[in-house]
């Protein structure tokens, strides 16, 4: 696809000529071992035994109450401000004193949007989350008995604050506890709570207005304080992010949260000693970059920053808060009139919700950039339709305009509803994740102020042409993603460096200065993950052309598959089957075109001639081969590096299984690999010999 950045599967007789450079260039660095703890439990939940997937499952349902809260807020106003008893208790409200208690909500979020980033990175993100849901509540609670325009105003705002603590921290922790292969499922899970949010404040506030009192507006606003009360005490049940405990040296509370996560309460079990090692060796890199301050992640991260906050701003650009917080408006200015206005609005709520359901299944198999490509062109047609059926005012008008809404609120809720969401709080790395979040949610919420204020004005002055006016912005988010926007599905939260061209610094080497008797300290140390030993910084440039040569014939397989139709048949095939497969359909599905077989480490082609124009190399003549799928290209003569493969080292056929010896419990205990002899071989010890068995394409 043009303009993508695209991973294409490397094979595995590639990747082995990276172990020992990699070895020898980390020597024995014993930070990267995991703790030696006994049990995990470390939350009240695991205690009580939900572990696993389970676990995850759960803090993804509980931690969208946190964007619930937030779409609640968004469209509780819409209908109060269309409620008779609302305008007489506030005298007829000006259309500048309507936008401005819709909108000041976004003023308070854009302060604490902007404040947190620094905040969740000294006191987590748990401790956030619960703070947040407080300052929520309190706000409702003022906006339940106010007493006029002022304190309605100081309610909004504090709201506001608790809403813009929650958009920021919410998205980073459940992006920062969820594995690679199923982060953009989950993530879309959570904004689908935002949307159930929006609807469900639409339709209470449709029941309400049948009350004959000001409860009919007083009621809806404390139904705000009642879910951020369960959502603040339900925080205090939650683990904390696994990268923020490892990133502050809290290593076996770390340890026990991803055995909680990923290995069922077990501390020995492989995948969470592996995720332990992956994190830990990031936090250890980005520990070279002495500066985490936003100015350094702009001249560092310009690219990743830019899409984290150009996502954000055209999610409002793109007219989504002209129907969420004046929808009843739009369907009024349509010929709907009273609760006519709200039930439409209701019922486009509920399509709202359902429209945001298949993004849970494609985002991790289609991926990002299809996804908000096709949402924004959508947009675009619906609402330059919409302004168009407002100009004719023909008798046809007012069930035209509905309909365009509804498209374009399925669309919106479809794309570019949960991936900006997304996308901030996958690409940034650990040191600036939080930062990175903060600075992209203060853009939506600065956006969301505008839109939010300048709106009712509009529609007044300008009236239908208003919509057109969006329809040119989702016009201009579909040539910015197709044009700049990666490809990130799939790809591990520590390996974005590579995706976008970033060499992080070298991993930092141990200290056993004090240890040159210790047997354990005398064994190298595994290589943590085969991605970061072909990394640049590791290799001469002859390993370097190598690398480029084989992700280009790589990227070729990918593109011959998809024009062969394939691509999306197997990613059917791995999630039906998976690992209870029949062995041919196994090896279809891990030979580089299943939902969680597609590393980071699979450099693009663009990248891979970026490299070889580095390197000054130049693509040697080709003979024919086979990839591991099966389809006959073309190969670079350019033969890989054939150092010699560690003692230790056992690799299989294309699905790579890596068992790597690496004692962390009984030193100098086991008899190596039969056979074999060399560094590392004694002293194997059972309980991590299984720490990489793997496969290298698991997500």
């Amino acid at each position: 696809m043009s303009g993508s950045v695209r991973s294409g599967h490397i094979p595995p007789h590639s990747r082995r000529e990276s172990t020992d450079s990699y070895a020898s260039s980390v020597g024995s660095n014993r930070a990267l071992r995991p703790p030696k703890i006994e049990m995990a439990a470390t939350s009240p939940l695991s205690k009580i035994g939900i572990k696993g997937d389970g676990l995850m499952l759960f803090i993804t349902c509980f931690a969208s109450i946190g964007v619930f809260l937030f779409g609640y807020d968004q469209g509780v106003m819409s209908g109060i401000i269309t409620g008779p008893h609302f305008r007489a208790y506030f005298r007829e409200p000006t259309s500048y004193e309507i936008g401005t208690m819709v909108a000041i909500l976004e003023i308070g979020a854009l302060c604490t949007s902007l404040a947190c980033g620094t905040l969740a990175d000294i006191f987590g993100r748990k401790k956030v989350l619960f703070w947040g849901a407080i300052l929520f509540s309190i706000g409702g609670a003022i906006q339940t008995f106010t007493t006029g325009f002022t304190s309605m105003v100081i309610g909004r705002v504090i709201a506001g604050f608790g809403v813009g603590t929650l958009s920021m921290i919410v998205p980073t922790y459940q992006s920062e506890i969820s594995p690679a292969e199923n982060r953009g499922m989950l993530a879309c899970i959570e904004f689908t709570g935002n949307i159930a949010g929006y609807a469900a404040s639409v339709w209470i506030d449709y029941f309400c207005s049948y009350i004959n009192s000001d409860l009919s507006w007083r009621l809806p606003l404390s139904i705000q304080v009642l879910i951020g009360l369960t959502l603040a005490f339900g925080s205090l049940l939650l683990p904390e992010s696994p990268r923020w405990l490892l990133d502050h040296d809290q290593d076996e509370e770390g340890m026990r949260v991803l055995a909680d996560l990923h290995g069922g309460g077990n501390p020995r079990e492989p995948r969470a000693r592996l995720e332990y090692r992956e994190i830990k060796e990031n936090v250890l890199t980005l520990r070279k970059e002495p500066d985490r301050s936003y100015t350094a992640m702009f001249r560092r991260y310009r690219c990743r920053t830019w899409i984290a906050c150009s996502s954000q701003m055209f999610a409002q650009l793109n007219g989504i808060n002209v129907i969420s917080y004046y929808a009843p408006l739009v369907f009024e200015s349509a010929g709907w009139l009273g609760r006519d206005a709200l039930l439409m609005t209701g019922i486009n709520g509920i399509i709202y919700i359902l429209s945001t359901v298949p993004t849970w299944f494609l985002v991790d198999t289609w991926g990002r950039r299809p996804i908000l490509l096709s949402g924004s062109v959508l947009m675009a047609i619906s609402l330059a339709l919409c302004g168009y059926f407002l100009y004719l005012d023909a008798p046809f008008t007012a069930k035209a305009v509905v309909g365009c809404v509804i498209v374009f609120n399925a669309a919106f809720g479809f794309s570019w509803g949960p991936i900006p969401w997304l996308l901030p709080s996958e690409i940034m790395p650990l040191a600036f994740r939080a930062k990175g979040a903060s600075l992209s949610t203060a853009t939506n919420w600065a956006f969301n102020f505008i839109i939010g204020e300048g709106t009712p004005i509009l529609q007044e002055k300008i009236k239908w042409r208003l919509y057109p006016m969006h329809a040119f912005f989702c016009t201009c988010s579909f040539i910015l993603v197709f044009f700049m926007y990666p490809e990130t599905m799939g790809v591990p939260l520590e390996e974005m460096d590579q995706l976008f061209g970033d060499e992080p610094s070298a991993v930092p080497q141990g200290d056993d200065s004090d240890d040159e008797d210790d047997e354990e300290a005398a064994r190298p140390v595994r290589p943590i993950r085969t991605s970061i030993s072909s990394h640049p910084r590791f290799m001469n440039p002859e390993e370097r052309a190598a690398r480029a040569a084989a992700a280009r014939v790589a990227a070729e397989d990918r593109a011959r598959a998809e024009s062969a139709g394939l691509f999306g048949i197997k990613r059917l095939i791995g999630r039906l089957l998976g690992a209870n497969a029949s062995e041919p359909d196994r090896r279809l599905y891990q030979s580089g075109f299943g939902p969680s077989s597609i590393p980071l480490e699979d450099i693009t082609s663009s990248n891979a001639a970026r490299h070889r124009k580095k390197d000054g190399t130049k693509k040697g003549g080709k003979r024919k081969g086979k990839t591991p799928s099966g389809i006959e290209t073309s190969r670079p003569t350019t033969d890989l590096p054939t150092n010699d493969i560690p003692a230790e080292t056992d690799y299989a056929d294309e699905e790579t299984q890596f068992k790597l010896g690496d004692s962390d419990d009984d030193e100098g205990e086991g008899s190596g690999a039969k056979g074999q002899t060399g560094p590392g071989v004694n002293g194997r010890d059972d309980s991590d010999e299984d720490d990489l068995e793997w496969e290298s394409g698991r997500r």
